[in-house]
């Protein structure tokens, strides 16, 4: 069995940022809310949600600055240790 076999879908994207305030501000502007803002004082993190997609972007000072930075995309699984037992 493969991972594809194992994936049920997107659970968020990642997107660094350096400023996450105006980060907020403007996926606000798209029209997505704040569901969660977790994290530390060096790295506060905020889950911006829209309909079926979630965003999770995080201030760490050392985002790319252009676009397309993304860091990571996140996927369901139905199995989690089938999966990575697969990836592995």
């Amino acid at each position: 069995m493969s991972i594809a076999a194992h994936v049920t879908g997107v659970q968020h994207v990642g997107v660094p940022t350096n400023h996450l305030e105006t980060t907020i501000r403007f996926y606000e502007s798209l029209g997505f809310t704040v569901r969660l803002r977790t994290g530390t004082a060096q790295e506060p993190v905020a889950f911006l949600e829209l309909e079926n997609l979630t965003i999770e972007t995080y201030q760490n000072g050392k985002a790319a600055g252009q676009p397309g930075a993304i860091d990571h995309i996140a996927l369901d699984v139905d199995d989690i240790d089938a999966a990575y037992a697969e990836v592995r």
